[in-house]
């Protein structure tokens, strides 16, 4: 127990992250103050998400988080990153991607041109701004260079799946700002201790804005992200990791990231095979997500939003052994066994579970009453 809180291992905390905090909490209050503004602002637009068909809300709830997390993530960024071209790129790719699906927010784009959106806002990061995934690392320090097309795609594909991933995943209330929030944190330390201290600001600036947000989307929410904050979430969370990526070669650089976003993407893969093998439309939603079959398991929407987190900060912590973070995996792990306890225990509770075991019931019964 002595390693945590050793000079050397606070010494270490403090040179890694403390560039993250400030951003981190300039993020948190901006969006904090911003988002009873959106709601405020959101009825007047007409961006109102109405009860009724795949929507489980019961009320007309705002939809307008997106432009409170970006106002909060772009002027921490603003404060506090570099003014360098990928700063511009990064605020600029993420605000149109906020602008531009607040227009599907609230006319419904069709998927065709929701498609092209994406992926003209991911060339526009990738060709104008040089976010590209240029080469690849490999143990012993091997390291495969992409050709331009190669990159260009490569790069192009990650954009486009990080905006789907998110996408899909934000169908329960607080559960998309808090696993990006998470792996905006599982970033911040990785590039921390490969010492990139521009990535380790957007990043607290990204998981700042979430964290703000989630005090009004958590449930019951009282406002929605809507396709812009998934939209704007999941280009912020491609480009930075892009930017950690570039700016290092070293072994696996994206597997931190990609493990703590792993169960999201296994299941934005699963939807789209699931549609395309029904014929169905791979935009089409329904109600087969994960997040939806552990509601229909019995979960309810807090429970539901735990098990994820859970989810994404082990896996996270997994992906950070690659970086020297072991000490963090062995704290995720006793605070997953203590969240996952507490929902199992919460389940039992509501649902009326009862375990059949009476040796059990007569080892804990009252002394009185043996």
């Amino acid at each position: 127990m002595t390693d945590f809180f050793s000079d050397q291992a606070l010494t270490s905390v403090t040179e890694h992250l403390l560039p993250g905090l400030w951003p981190l909490l300039a993020a948190f209050a901006i969006c904090a103050l911003a988002s009873p503004l959106a709601i405020w602002l959101a009825p007047r637009l007409g961006l109102i998400a109405e009860p009724g068909g795949r929507h489980a809300h019961v009320n007309p709830t705002p939809v307008l988080g997106g432009l409170a997390m970006w106002l909060g993530f772009g002027a921490a960024v603003l404060a506090f990153a570099p003014h360098n071209l990928q700063t511009l790129g990064l605020l600029v790719v993420s605000g149109l991607a906020t602008g531009l699906l607040i227009i599907d927010d609230r006319w419904s784009m069709r998927p065709v041109i929701k498609l092209a959106v994406q992926i003209g806002l991911a060339l526009l990061a990738v060709l104008a701004f040089n976010f590209q995934i240029g080469y690849f690392g490999l143990p012993g320090g091997h390291i495969v260079y992409f050709a331009l097309p190669i990159a260009i795609g490569v790069s192009v594909f990650w954009l486009v799946g990080m905006q789907n991933t998110v996408n899909f995943l934000d169908g329960a209330d607080g559960l998309a700002a808090g696993v990006v929030a998470i792996v905006a944190v599982v970033l911040m330390l990785a590039a921390g201790q490969l010492k990139q201290p521009e990535v380790v600001q957007m990043s607290g600036a990204l998981a700042g804005c979430c964290a703000g947000f989630l005090l009004f989307n958590f449930y019951p929410a009282r406002i929605f992200m809507g396709d812009s904050g998934a939209h704007f979430l999941g280009m912020a969370l491609g480009m930075i990791s892009i930017l950690g990526v570039a700016k290092v070669a070293v072994a696996f650089a994206l597997a931190a990231p990609v493990l703590a976003l792993a169960v999201p993407i296994i299941d934005t893969g699963w939807a789209i095979l699931r549609r395309g093998w029904r014929g169905a439309s791979v935009a089409r939603p329904d109600l087969m997500h994960l997040h939806h079959r552990l509601q229909s398991f019995g979960l309810d929407t807090r429970q539901t939003c735990f098990v994820f987190y859970a989810a994404s900060a082990l896996l996270g912590a997994l992906g950070l052994t690659l970086f020297g973070h072991g000490r963090v995996l062995a704290v995720v792990v006793a605070a997953t066994a203590v969240l996952t306890s507490t929902v199992a225990a919460d389940l039992l509770l509501h649902t009326g579970w009862r375990i059949n075991a009476p040796w059990l019931r007569r080892l804990l019964a009252d002394p009185g009453t043996r």
